[in-house]
């Protein structure tokens, strides 16, 4: 405590001289200046840090959250991604719905294409758990882009594998929740659906890196779990009996492979010699960053660091897709700090991934699928904590309240007519719920637009506000994959520079015809 205040007390005496800002303020435009000779390189690599529920306060929340966590008072502080010298924003919206689901979202921002809510790798043809409206209304992602033009791809989550944002990565389901045959309804499994665990394994052959949680949706139903054997709710959900780890191990058993389930196997691994790796490290969802078992769980950062180390390997370059999924749990319970710690833990595996990478072949993208009804306000004094206590009382009921406010969800309690007196509780514990205005069982996504960091290769075309299904064609574009080739060859056929669009007039143009 004392050399926080130490820090604050130092940082405080600096900005009231006006030569601090002064100073600050011109070495950012030094930096900017640089930023007027645009990397237009080809990007052999291509990174997505996919946030999910990342809104806009929950980065500046995150921010404030990492300077305090080292000492500083925290709005002053960087993130990784507040390094990044390109930044857009996304309209998240679907084809059917103003405030998103995460299902849609990621078919945008993966495949290209808006789509309606609930639904993954579809057009918005497709009608949420409508079996009979897939075929023909599938539509491809960036990662099978990616695989198609010879580069290593991988997947990496805090959730379930299966779970809404990477399935969109590799699956066509028309509902989000068909873990596995299990979760579908008898016709569906007539009519011939695929759950999305199944397409997981044979929709893209051989995907490289598959790392995160969902386990039970891989084994036989009643089968018991490896790490929890006697835990019913965590045994194997599939009515077909098909054992799909066993399955990916025979069908790979000409390669170098690794199957892994808990942190000791998975640091085990040396990357120089497994090409391919399947991590399922929970039957559901991976534990909360600040509840993980630090000597079973692996965390986010560790996860990334291997994957990218398996996927360099190959000189044609990777695509890879990393969830910070668990930010969405968070505020969905109205647990704000667990949801910042889960932003703050994606931003450290953004700053690893920065030191294993190069900007001048490595395209980096930082984003959210949808924001949160989550927000931080109150007049809080500099280097107030973030999980703190407004510096007043209401006016209205003369208690309390916290900087951190829900617009709805399961923190709104009334005690004999009147709203509950925070300061009774332990409002800076992990699992406290903030208060809401309006009383839900699970609190809502946000309806604003989310921001997009970039870096790299072509970063500078992810400018202004864009829709969400923008992003894939740009990353495309700048490796020279999927429908955006053209560019990318020279008049002997071979791979070249990309060129700087001549005119505005053109740039124009390529923005509405990849919108």
């Amino acid at each position: 405590k004392i050399m926080f205040l130490l820090v604050v007390t130092s940082y405080m005496y600096q900005e009231k001289d006006p030569l601090f800002w002064n100073t600050w303020a011109q070495h950012t435009l030094k930096n900017a200046l640089t930023l007027q000779k645009l990397n237009q390189n080809t990007a052999k690599n291509l990174i997505l840090f996919l946030g999910d529920g990342m809104g806009i306060p929950t980065v500046t929340a995150a921010r404030i959250l990492k300077g305090q966590l080292s000492g500083q008072s925290g709005e002053e502080t960087q993130l990784e991604m507040d390094k990044f010298p390109f930044v857009a924003l996304s309209k998240t919206y679907n084809t059917n719905a103003q405030v998103a689901d995460s299902a849609g979202t990621a078919t945008a921002y993966l495949c290209g294409v808006k789509a309606n809510e609930g639904t993954v790798g579809v057009s918005a043809a497709a009608v949420r758990s409508q079996c009979n409206t897939t075929q023909g209304n599938e539509v491809t992602s960036i990662l099978r882009w990616a695989k198609e033009a010879g580069k290593s791809v991988g997947i990496v989550t805090t959730t379930r594998v299966n779970h809404a944002t990477p399935s969109a990565a590799y699956a066509h389901c028309v509902d989000r929740d068909w873990f596995s045959d299990g979760e579908m309804p008898a016709e569906a499994v007539q009519a011939g659906c695929k759950d999305i665990a199944r397409q997981l394994f044979e929709n893209i052959p051989n995907i490289d890196v598959i790392m995160g949680g969902g386990r039970k949706y891989m084994f036989p139903k009643n089968q018991s779990d490896v790490e929890y054997p006697g835990d019913k709710k965590h045994f194997g959900t599939r009515k077909d009996g098909r054992n799909l780890v066993e399955e990916w191990t025979n069908r790979m058993k000409n390669k170098v492979t690794q199957y892994v389930w808990n942190k000791r196997e998975l640091l085990s691994v040396n990357p120089n010699n497994v090409d391919y790796i399947l991590g399922l490290f929970e039957p559901g969802d991976l534990p909360y960053n600040l509840e993980r078992n630090t000597e079973t769980d692996p965390s986010l950062t560790e996860m990334v660091e291997l994957a990218i180390k398996i996927l360099r390997k190959n000189p044609r370059g990777f695509y890879l897709l990393v969830e910070g999924g668990r930010i969405d749990h968070g505020h969905h319970e109205g647990k704000a700090k667990q949801a910042l710690h889960e932003a703050v833990e994606m931003d450290r595996a953004i700053g690893r991934a920065g030191l294993i990478t190069s900007i001048y072949d490595t395209m980096t993208v930082v984003t959210a699928d949808h924001s949160h009804m989550f927000n931080f306000g109150g007049y809080t004094p500099r280097g107030n904590t973030i999980f703190g206590l407004a510096p007043m009382l209401s006016d209205v009921d003369q208690k309390p309240f916290t900087a951190i406010l829900y617009g709805n969800g399961p923190g709104f309690k009334v005690i004999n007519g009147l709203r509950e007196n925070v300061s009774t509780l332990d409002y800076q514990g992990n699992n406290y719920q903030a208060q809401s205005a309006v009383p839900l069982r699970m609190e809502t996504h946000g309806g604003e637009d989310v921001a997009v960091f970039a870096k790299g290769p072509m970063a500078h075309l992810l400018h202004g506000v864009h829709e969400q299904n923008y992003i894939p064609h740009v990353m495309a574009y700048a490796a020279c994959i999927g429908q955006n080739r053209d560019h990318c060859m020279s008049s002997g056929g071979a791979s070249s520079l990309s060129p700087a669009l001549p005119s505005l007039a053109a740039l124009l143009t390529l923005t509405r015809l990849l919108c």
